[in-house]
């Protein structure tokens, strides 16, 4: 067998179609550059579509779809849904990636922010498993890719709510990989470290926190979303046949680190 034919038998995401919410962010944007280069049909739900520099994606313009949704409002995601089957017929890989943080303090974090940053990242992702992964059910095959953190366990400073939520997320994915498992459908978890973004820079990481981060990070650095690509592929390869329940971790050795 040629070479370049027996890695695309491992790594074929050709013809799949591609859901991802919050695809307007830092790193699940780089994840629909990868799949649509890769020949997939790219969906992005987001309630930030006017966030997305569409002119970097126009040469993709018969595979990707945008459509602005507030994901924690369930009429809207099944409307997507129909959205989507009408267009594709099928759901192959969900990546569930929509989220907000708080940089406030414990007693400072009103009821309004906590609720918001729990809202925006658990409770989307489980609204989100619970629409798009009925249809995978129905279809009996699907992958879904959830985000979690270094902060799902044990817990970063200064990210309460965030903390909370994602390590609600794991568990999450953990009970739906156990129901789902002989459905044709897996569950899984992306755990990145560090990889901010301009707003994260600005509002939680300041140069004390830095120091501390690259202290605790055997690398010495943050992330690239290009570096978290390998693991999204792995995780999402229809080869992938026996992973289910799993939380992988790109964080540059932060997960590794004690004294």
């Amino acid at each position: 067998m040629n070479k370049n034919n027996y890695i695309k038998n491992y790594f074929d995401f050709s013809n799949k179609t591609v859901v991802i919410t919050g695809g307007s962010g830092h790193l699940c944007g780089e994840m629909a550059t990868t799949f649509l280069k890769l020949g997939s049909t790219v969906f992005i739900l987001d309630k930030n579509i006017k966030k997305i520099d569409k002119k970097k994606f126009i040469i993709f313009r018969n595979k990707i779809f945008f459509k602005k949704i507030d994901l924690i409002n369930k009429s809207q995601i099944k409307t997507s849904l129909k959205y989507i089957l009408n267009k594709s017929n099928k759901i192959d890989i969900l990546i569930n990636g929509a989220g907000a943080n708080s940089p406030k303090s414990f007693f400072d974090i009103t009821e309004k922010d906590w609720q918001f940053v729990i809202d925006s990242q658990l409770k989307s992702t489980f609204l989100s498993c619970q629409i798009f992964g009925k249809q995978m059910i129905k279809q009996k095959h699907g992958s879904i890719l959830n985000i979690s953190s270094a902060s799902a366990g044990p817990p970063l400073s200064k990210a309460f709510a965030y903390s909370a939520a994602k390590s609600g997320i794991k568990n999450l994915t953990q009970n739906l990989a156990r129901e789902w498992a002989t459905k044709g459908v897996r569950v899984n978890a992306l755990r990145p470290g560090f990889f901010p973004t301009r707003w994260s820079m600005e509002n939680f990481i300041d140069k004390q926190r830095k120091e501390k981060i690259f202290q605790h990070t055997p690398m010495k650095r943050f992330g690239n979303p290009k570096e978290l690509i390998t693991a999204v592929l792995f995780i999402c390869s229809d080869k992938s046949t026996f992973l289910t329940g799993s939380e992988i971790a790109v964080d540059g050795g932060f997960g590794a680190m004690t004294i």
